[in-house]
């Protein structure tokens, strides 16, 4: 299989791991910087049904007790919150205790804690080798643990567990999978041409804001754009033309931030934020009628899906319930954040990478007819490349668990560890694909193809239309917050 190897010249941190791995004492990782290389198949991916891997049970490397400790109840899980959120932050979390325990692989709290989550003890892994057994549903269990060691009320989603908090092992897990791909299947040609009106509408835009106020929010803009592209390719339906309006957007984040709150940070004062978003849920009664507009939106748009549904054994409420969370939580959510992390990461990447991406995207899409296309979009490594390392880098979703189905071994690159039937696993995604001694490339799950899709279609739309940009990057509670300041039209 050809394959295209490309740089960016992207710093990132990175876990040097030393060269003595025989030795059974912890051993130290220093952070260093590297350039990252992509390599990139001219083949597409394919999404296997379940994704198992197998590390052995009788490990050569040495067993070493787990690291770290949980410190005392409500103590300690409250230390560590306020060290995530707050006092040291997210990613220096992690790399503080990578370096206290000299392991990738250690014991620690995540939230939400008291008063949300009963017990917020993890084992968390953190490199390449040891992160891919949280999807092997062989070890690990998945029921309830979508958002991780606390579970959003179902009364946010109707009074049912939608499919993203059920484990394969349950019946209706197939049922739904099936209906979400049947989904998918029926509405494959309609996503392309969507996108591109969507997101031209999303470019006209930005500029006019430029043009009128010399800067332009593109998160903004990029909501409105992905609910209305979502709701044209996957429904049929234009969501302005509907008692909704223009209101989707909004009523999806309200929404998401009551169930995403315990795991979020909004920028407030942190005790303040930390007594109210990160100790008690929000009441699922204050946010009942906006999450009823979008149900009605979706089950009036939506009755032939349903109707399969039926066929496949699942009540018309319970299939819109998860048509909602589908498109809203995982595909809009996704989106929300992914997004603006491309723009992110393209912009600061510089106007030379911007010309080769434009050159590379229009003459492939002018050998092809002057239409994008599945097939021309393959015949692009250095796109192929940029999107892959901005998933990479940033996943979307960046926190996975998993419950211990067993006793197991599990293995990092320099020892081994025993972890006892029942433990919750913890991953942080971001370190384990920028791993040097393993790259995962991590994206496992069943919507990793259409999320790879859209993406590509971003950066082969707005290079269609624009040489180069300019960007101001500022923080967000969700992804990056991006604001355009310059967009240069396309000259050839």
């Amino acid at each position: 299989m050809a394959s295209s190897s490309l740089a960016f010249p992207i710093l990132q941190p990175q876990f040097r791991s030393p060269k003595n791995r025989s030795s059974s004492k912890p051993s130290t990782r220093s952070l260093s910087f590297r350039t990252i290389r992509a390599s990139v198949s001219e083949k597409p991916s394919v999404s296997a049904p379940g994704f198992t891997v197998s590390p052995p049970e009788n490990t050569k490397l040495p067993i070493r007790k787990i690291p770290g400790d949980y410190g005392l109840p409500l103590v300690g899980p409250f230390k560590d919150r306020m060290d995530y959120f707050y006092n040291q932050g997210r990613d220096s979390f992690f790399k503080s205790k990578v370096l206290k325990y000299g392991s990738t692989v250690f014991r620690a709290n995540m939230g939400p804690g008291p008063f949300i989550a009963p017990n917020p003890q993890v084992v968390v892994l953190l490199d390449g080798k040891s992160f891919p057994v949280l999807f092997d549903v062989t070890k690990v269990e998945k029921k309830d643990l979508f958002t991780g060691t606390y579970m959003p009320s179902t009364e946010l989603t109707g009074g049912y567990r939608t499919l993203s908090y059920l484990d394969p092992s349950e019946p209706m897990h197939a049922k739904l999978k099936q209906f979400m791909f049947y989904l998918l299947k029926s509405r494959r040609d309609h996503v392309i041409p969507e996108f591109k009106a969507s997101y031209t509408e999303l470019f006209t835009s930005l500029e006019k804001d430029l043009a009128l106020k010399g800067k332009a929010n593109f998160v903004a803009a990029n909501d409105q754009a992905a609910f209305n592209f979502l709701a044209q390719a996957w429904f049929g339906t234009e969501p302005a033309q509907t008692s909704l309006g223009l209101d989707g957007p909004g009523l999806v984040s309200k929404w998401v931030l009551f169930n995403l709150g315990p795991v979020l940070s909004l920028g407030l004062p942190k005790y303040l934020e930390d007594l109210t978003i990160h100790s008690f849920r929000l009441p699922p009664s204050l946010i009942k009628k906006n999450y009823q507009r979008l149900y009605d939106f979706f089950y009036a748009s939506s009755s032939s899906l349903l109707d399969e549904a039926e066929n496949l054994g699942i009540s018309r409420e319970e299939a819109c319930h998860n048509l909602l969370f589908s498109t809203c939580f995982n595909s809009f959510g996704g989106m929300k954040i992914l997004f603006p992390n491309m723009m992110k990461w393209l912009g600061r990447a510089g106007a030379k990478l911007h010309a080769q991406l434009a050159e590379e995207i229009r003459s492939v899409v002018q050998s092809n007819g002057g239409n994008v296309t599945m097939r021309g979009m393959e015949q692009m490594p250095l796109m192929k490349s940029a999107v892959y390392e901005a998933l990479r880098i940033e996943p979307p979703v960046p926190l996975q668990y998993g419950k211990a189905k067993r006793d197991l071994i599990i293995e990092s690159h320099d020892a081994a560890f025993e972890v006892k039937e029942g433990e919750m696993l913890f991953g942080f995604q971001p370190f384990a694909t920028k791993d040097p001694e393993d790259i995962y490339s991590g994206r496992r799950c069943a919507g990793k193809d259409f999320v790879v899709l859209v993406a590509r279609l971003l950066v082969v739309e707005f290079f269609l239309r624009y040489d180069s940009f300019e960007i101001e990057v500022g923080k967000s509670s969700l992804g990056a917050a991006v604001t355009v300041t310059s967009l240069k039209r396309a000259r050839f």
